[in-house]
């Protein structure tokens, strides 16, 4: 111990007592800037350097999304089973058990009712961090029950996609999750609904083969990944160099696959503009 130490005002002299920044204060940028992560949060999670949109969960996205991040969870408490007692490096059971409590969530999708703009608008938001946002029985069964209430209430529905693909510990029963969804989606275009699909980074494999490329609008982030199979994959299989920006949001919309890339910080206001055109204005005519 020093000889001397104040307790007064805050100041302690002993430096005995080890002082620790707290972690997460600082994020680096991929240019190599330091910003504090309250300027990052101000700037809805999006480099202000490069314009680098950082990958952000569920949480974030309904922040940013609804009216004073006031929103209506519903269908929070479904969770995965292990119908195949399946075990890889690790039986599934404990998987899930480790990402709930890593991640605080229930699977990989989270279900949310609330404003945008003053419309009543249903999302679907997908999380990464839940097991690579790996679509599973949860993740078919619970847009499946968000379909059916924008059916009951005339809502319009988005899903924010966010995914390495479907699920291997539930094998066929997860590819089944396709089918359904696409089902309840064809309903949902029956009742003259929009559905609205929003492409971050990264949204792979069974999200491009189904629900994420079948949207009445598909929205894109600036620089997300989006496609099937990884490039390696896909260089490695046709035998040939792929081009640059191959897989990327500009290069998709370049070639026809999106319709529109929007900045994460205009994002509400384009979905809202989007959301009025397609149903709320159809309605006052």
């Amino acid at each position: 111990m020093g000889w001397f130490t104040r307790s007064k005002k805050n100041i302690n002299t002993d430096y005995s007592e080890k002082m620790d920044v707290p972690k997460g204060l600082w994020y680096k940028t991929p240019t190599g800037k330091i910003i504090e992560t309250d300027q990052l949060k101000a700037n809805y999670y999006v480099s202000p350097e490069d314009g680098f949109h950082v990958r952000i969960g569920s949480k974030q996205y309904y922040e940013i999304l609804f009216d004073n991040g006031k929103f209506t969870e519903l269908d929070e408490k479904v969770s995965s089973k292990d119908p195949l007692n399946f075990a890889d490096t690790k039986p599934y059971k404990n998987r899930i058990k480790e990402a709930k409590t890593k991640t605080g969530l229930t699977d990989a999708i989270r279900n949310a009712v609330g404003k945008v703009n003053g419309k009543t608008i249903y999302i679907s938001c997908m999380d990464f961090s839940f097991i690579g946002g790996s679509i599973g029985s949860v993740v078919g069964e619970k847009i499946r029950r968000a379909i059916d209430y924008c059916l009951k209430y005339k809502l319009p529905y988005v899903i924010i996609c966010q995914s390495g693909g479907a699920r291997m510990q539930e094998a066929g029963i997860s590819l089944m999750q396709l089918a359904k969804i696409e089902s309840k989606l064809a309903q949902l275009g029956e009742a003259g609904l929009p559905y609205i699909s929003i492409l971050t980074d990264p949204s792979f494999g069974g999200i491009t083969a189904s629900f994420g490329s079948t949207g009445d609008i598909i929205i894109a982030e600036p620089g997300a990944l989006v496609g099937f199979a990884g490039p390696r994959v896909i260089k490695e299989t046709i035998g040939k160099e792929l081009p640059e920006g191959f897989q990327s949001a500009e290069f998709l919309l370049e070639k026809g696959f999106i319709d529109l890339i929007v900045n994460r910080k205009n994002l509400k206001n384009t979905l809202s503009e989007i959301v009025d055109l397609l149903i709320y204005k159809k309605a006052n005519k």
